[in-house]
């Protein structure tokens, strides 16, 4: 078990260039390497995560090329193995989707996280279609067994990405059309790529309809991820300092976190915007006094990555913070609520959970603490930024952060 020393921090006021999107890179890699011919994906995100898809691909049958973060790819049809998607929900459940409708026999299987999670949600509609796939209990490993797929009109009653891209990726063989209606619109990285290699795909409002396509390669640019520029954009805040991230995804379904930093009285600027499928551009952050954190349950979907760091800045806030209906947060790679709530309590946070909702009562100065991260990527990254802005930690199996960030320790803490 890894440990990491986390130091008092007096002062913040960092230029970063923005880590690769792990959400896009991931889609990149599957799709480029389902579609037919060559693409090429710049600024591929390297984590743990992104090169367990990458792994799989290859069992499948695609040739992916890494030359630093470049990945040149080549599709091919999709052969019948055995799949390890390590700690990525996004590859299994995306797989799960795409390759339902596919001939063969494919075996998805994860780590021991990852068989954690929940997968029927994922499953039950995709039968409704006719696709077969036998689970474990609701959960990995999964085997699914390629079938003739029909048509699928669909309301979510949960708001998930990952869920709305594995049943469009579905749709790519269906045949009809696979159409989609969610209560809140999530990120819609998957819409976007689909169009870009020739994925028939409609949107209006917060439904998408994805018909049988034949997918052509295409070269991708990933842009940064705001879910990681997220955390020292609030170690920054927590400090009374400022910080600068170059390059940041500004999807408008990924930038809820930069409207709760305005609604805090936060000062927020965006340079360089380039408006684009991914728009992106440089988010400076900057404050002083900072009102407490207040989150409805409407707001939490586009907000899930980021509410384990927004706790961990509240605690540096006078005044109680609120984040209610935080229900889905119990099924990621912890049960977020329960984690969160746990890490900030070993470093002395007034914290709580009510239900499904976490109630922050911020301003009380945090103690030095060890803090268990229960292998969570975002909980240690969270509580590395609670430390640092209170008075320092040591994570435990803090190597974890490769899942997403494999440079945070150095890159934002400075160790």
């Amino acid at each position: 078990m890894s440990e990491k020393a986390v130091p008092k921090l007096n002062s913040y006021d960092k230029t970063l260039m923005s880590t690769p999107d792990k959400s896009i890179s991931v889609r990149a890699v599957i799709l480029c390497s389902y579609a037919v011919g060559k693409s090429e994906v710049r600024n591929l995100s390297l984590c743990a995560d992104v090169l367990s898809a990458v792994d799989c691909m290859r069992a499948l049958g695609a040739s992916i090329t890494l030359e630093g973060n470049t990945a040149h790819v080549i599709g091919a049809p999709f052969r019948s193995c055995s799949l390890d998607c390590g700690n990525s929900a996004t590859t299994a459940r995306l797989l799960i989707g795409l390759l339902s409708g596919l001939n063969g026999v494919f075996g998805i299987d994860g780590d021991e996280s990852l068989r954690a999670r929940p997968m029927r949600r994922i499953i039950d509609p995709l039968r409704l279609m006719g696709a077969r796939i036998e689970d474990t209990d609701g959960h990995l490993p999964v085997r699914v067994i390629g079938s003739a797929l029909g048509g699928l009109e669909y309301f979510m009653p949960i708001s998930s990405a990952q869920v709305k891209s594995a049943l469009l990726l579905a749709g790519l063989n269906c045949s009809s059309s696979v159409t989609v209606t969610e209560k809140v619109k999530t990120r819609d990285h998957t819409e976007i790529m689909l169009s870009k290699i020739n994925g028939e795909v409609s949107v209006a409002d917060n439904t998408v309809t994805c018909r049988n396509s034949v997918l052509f390669g295409n070269d991708i640019t990933v842009v940064g991820d705001i879910s990681a520029a997220a955390y020292p954009l609030a170690a920054a805040l927590a400090l009374h300092g400022s910080c600068t991230v170059k390059s940041v995804g500004l999807n408008p379904t990924r930038t809820a976190f930069i409207n709760v930093l305005r609604k805090i009285g936060a000062r927020v600027s965006i340079d360089n915007f380039t408006d684009c499928d991914e728009p992106y551009g440089d988010i400076t952050v900057s404050g002083g006094k900072l009102r407490p954190i207040i989150i409805g349950e409407n707001e939490v979907p586009l907000l899930i990555d980021e509410i384990p760091v927004l706790c961990a800045l509240a605690c540096h806030i006078d005044g109680v913070s609120v984040i209610e209906g935080a229900g889905e947060l119990r099924h990621k790679e912890s049960d977020r609520i329960n984690t969160t709530v746990a890490a900030l309590r070993s470093l002395g946070a007034d914290i709580d959970q009510r239900g499904d909702s976490i109630v922050v009562c911020g301003g009380k100065p945090l103690v030095f603490g060890k803090v268990d991260s229960y292998g969570d990527h975002r909980i240690a990254m969270a509580a590395a930024v609670a430390a640092a802005a209170g008075e320092g930690c040591v994570i435990q199996n803090a190597d974890c952060v490769a899942v997403s960030y494999p440079s945070f320790f150095e890159e934002v803490i400075g160790v």
